[in-house]
């Protein structure tokens, strides 16, 4: 299995950041916020697997292009990021030594916690 950092996904969850489209929740909170199997599929349904991709910060490029197992490390609820998705996925990244993963959650979440310091 090669994963490689999804490049669109990092520039919309910096964006979604930047738009104010976050949740400041408890690093434990993943369990709960993460979207389940239905919501993933009614997402796709609804919006295609191309816009499904950009909530997934890596890709695994031996999967099919349209299948759900492609995209790994989600970091939000298809609305807003979520810094316990972000939390999860800079953990799992650092565990399986996918660094260029692991470097830009880092900064995303370095981003969330700016603003929570300011706000």
């Amino acid at each position: 299995m090669t994963v490689k950092r999804n490049e669109r996904a990092y520039d919309h969850a910096r964006e979604l950041i930047a738009a104010g489209r976050y949740v400041i929740d408890d690093r434990d909170a993943w369990s709960e916020h993460r979207p389940s199997a239905q919501q993933e599929n009614d997402f796709i349904e609804q919006h295609g697997i191309g816009e499904y991709a950009r909530w997934h910060l890596g890709i695994d490029d031996q999967e099919d292009e349209n299948r759900k197992s492609r995209y790994k490390f989600p970091y939000g609820d298809f609305n807003k990021v979520h810094r316990c998705g972000l939390l999860a996925a800079e953990s799992r990244a650092g565990q399986r030594k996918y660094f260029d993963i692991e470097l830009a959650v880092a900064h995303l979440h370095g981003m969330l916690e700016a603003l929570r310091r300011t706000g």
